[in-house]
């Protein structure tokens, strides 16, 4: 098991009580609207949900690497299948499909596990883009090719690739940061996920002008102003379990948050054009697991790759 430090024990506390508190509101706003509140249902749906989803992050956590990894792989096996499934596919993409889900994805995550970097970055964009792109075409169905294999390749980078990069932060060695890798990890995971549920928080009580309403109607420009803004003050706040300083820390939050929300309406315009209004229904409040995953999709390459580049030897 990874040693902990005092700041994140302190920071689970803190997180603790937040959930706790959240909860007691949610209870007394559901008693004082009656329960007839689609607004107020829908929270502490999202309420029950976050504890469940806190829960099993933390024991992920305080296991260790394998532990961890086994669970972002399990979540990125789910978003996959829940991709694929709205996708329209044809018997003959069987092979490429195959090969998404029980070579690329495994193995990307096996990768990651003994830690082999310089495979790990290339192996779904150079490897399996080709071999996949290979199976799609011995299959020898030219209809609508392109579009099919471009879909199954997608799907792979954006649930697969894109999400992997999250548990690979525990692969870095930061100097001065040594068996803490946990607790970027953690950084990482909870900018990203409080990030939106501020967004959602406030544009709930304050939003007026909509982001993007053909993509998601429900983001406005003063929840994305307002939510991104708290996020980024939570992550200068939470330095002390990350090898930044409190404003390098704002700096990496505004990174996440921005990442984030492009590779939330990316997934959106994606749901919209397969006629989905959700990935699917696993997480009570949330949707599906891909709901869940989307703004990870681009905003944990991107953190990993600045976090190698700058603070790694």
């Amino acid at each position: 098991m990874p040693t902990l430090s005092p700041n994140f024990l302190h920071t689970g506390a803190l997180l603790l009580a937040i959930l706790v508190l959240a909860s007691v509101v949610g209870a007394v706003l559901n008693a004082r609207t009656g329960g007839r509140s689609e607004t107020v249902h829908n929270l502490n749906a999202r309420i029950r949900a976050w504890w469940v989803m806190v829960g099993v992050l933390f024991v992920a956590l305080a296991l260790g690497r394998t532990a961890t990894v086994v669970v972002f792989a399990f979540s990125s096996f789910m978003a996959l299948r829940e991709f694929l499934t709205l996708t329209p596919t044809k018997p003959t993409d069987y092979w490429a499909m195959f090969l998404a889900f029980f070579v690329a994805l495994p193995l990307q995550y096996v990768l990651l596990g003994v830690q082999w970097y310089g495979l790990f970055a290339i192996f779904i964009p150079v490897y399996m883009f080709g071999l996949i792109s290979s199976a799609s075409a011995l299959s020898q169905d030219t209809e609508d090719f392109l579009s099919r294999n471009a879909r199954i390749v997608f799907a792979l980078m954006a649930c697969v690739y894109g999400v992997s990069h999250a548990p690979a932060l525990l692969m870095l060695d930061i100097p001065g940061f040594e068996g803490r890798q946990v607790e970027l990890l953690f950084f990482f995971t909870f900018t990203v996920q409080i990030s939106d549920v501020l967004q959602y928080v406030f544009g709930k009580l304050l939003g007026r002008h909509k982001l993007v309403p053909k993509l998601s109607p429900s983001k406005t420009w003063e929840g994305l102003m307002g939510g991104g803004l708290a996020a980024v003050a939570l992550g200068a706040a939470l330095h002390g379990v990350t090898p930044f300083g409190p404003l390098l820390a704002a700096l990496l939050a505004a990174q996440i948050v921005v990442c984030g929300v492009l590779g939330g309406l990316v997934m959106s315009a994606v749901k919209r054009s397969l006629g989905a209004k959700d990935w699917g229904s696993a997480i009570s409040g949330h949707g599906g697991y891909m709901d869940r995953l989307d703004s990870i999709t681009f905003a944990a390459p991107v953190f990993f790759h600045l976090v190698r580049y700058f603070w790694t030897p």
